[in-house]
């Protein structure tokens, strides 16, 4: 079998480098185009020192590949998706430029008209665990941000189920990778080191993409949430504890209600190979460079409560990790293929 022929749009941000590692171990897959706008011209090994084995010049423009991942900035990177899929190219976007269905979002969260509203309806997002039949027939994938994945995996269950009412609160915390690779002072050592902040407290963009995730598997109506990120100096990781109340009468907030619902969530995900229900608090170091998620689903028994903590590396299963398994479930390849990497421990 041929090797499938794939691209890098601005392999020099913290994800397209982290896809050009991924890939590199991919059995099905050559990487044969990279592009990178501040770097064209230049050997990748000069600039990823850790990257040299894939011997590719950085481009200006993607040569005809048979997949392209788009690893550009939003705004940014909707242009040259248009440009790639005119091209006959299969696209994963990694930006947040084709996640949200409603053309009328991105002005209100992104502060910019959507240049292609019409391509809206024929993305498909990039979330396996939930759409992995639609995935499978795409030619636009939108691959979903860090905070949304963790966010959604944690909660879809209890929230298809039925479980909870009222109000959903989520309080995630990312490391600094989560930022970008374009300098930022909030992201600069001094700044970041020995510090907790929180930030977008008036709603921050990724809100929109969680709930309509959620709103697709509810039964119950539209879901209320409040979302809270927070940095924490860390190169990557990402935790995120949420908390809903139970419905009365589905759930018993006892020691039996918490081997129900560990059940329920190990059902909903046993089809899900990077989704692991596990019996303990997850660490983000249990992740790191890893495309696995784990998820603690809890009650607090005093209040009745429901608790679910997960977590994930921002750059593998919330970005590029989750992007290979889209080209995987596109391409007709095991899900697996390429990301069976162990975490990095210690």
């Amino acid at each position: 079998m041929s090797k499938i022929s794939v691209g890098i749009i601005n392999v020099t941000g913290y994800v397209g480098a982290e896809l050009a590692r991924i890939l590199m171990r991919h059995p099905n897959v050559e990487i044969n185009s990279v592009t990178g706008r501040s770097a064209v011209g230049q050997k990748l090994g000069d600039v990823f020192p850790h990257l040299a084995a894939l011997d590719r010049t950085i481009e200006e423009k993607l040569k005809d590949v048979d997949v392209a991942f788009s690893a550009l900035p939003h705004q940014a990177s909707a242009e040259a998706v248009v440009s790639v899929l005119k091209r006959g190219i299969r696209v994963i976007d990694t930006s947040a430029d084709f996640r949200l269905r409603n053309p009328a979002d991105y002005p209100r969260w992104y502060e910019h008209d959507h240049p292609s509203p019409d391509l809206l309806a024929e993305a498909v997002y990039g979330l396996p665990e939930l759409h992995r039949a639609q995935i499978a027939r795409a030619n636009l994938i939108a691959n979903p941000g860090c905070y949304p994945t963790c966010s959604i995996l944690a909660l879809a269950p209890a929230v298809q189920e039925g479980i909870v009412e009222g109000h959903i609160v989520v309080d995630s915390k990312s490391g600094v990778s989560g930022a970008g690779r374009t300098l930022s002072l909030n992201s600069h050592f001094c700044e970041a080191n020995e510090n907790v902040s929180a930030y977008a407290l008036r709603g921050h963009r990724h809100l929109p993409e969680i709930l309509q995730e959620l709103n697709g598997v509810s039964r119950d109506g539209p879901v209320s949430l409040t979302f809270l990120p927070h940095l924490i100096p860390m190169s990557r990781g990402m935790m995120s504890s949420c908390y809903a109340q139970l419905k009365r009468g589905k759930i018993t907030a006892d020691g039996k209600g918490e081997l129900a619902l560990r059940t329920l969530y190990r059902d909903f995900y046993k089809e899900a190979p990077f989704v692991r229900v596990v019996d303990n608090p997850p660490q983000t170091k249990q992740t790191w460079g890893s495309n696995i998620c784990l998820i603690y689903p809890t009650i607090d028994q005093r209040t009745g409560t429901l608790m679910v903590v997960s977590c994930l590396d921002n750059l593998v299963k919330g970005a590029a990790g989750q992007a290979v398994q889209n080209l995987n479930l596109a391409m007709g390849l095991p899900e697996t293929a390429g990301l069976d990497m162990a975490p990095v421990y210690p």
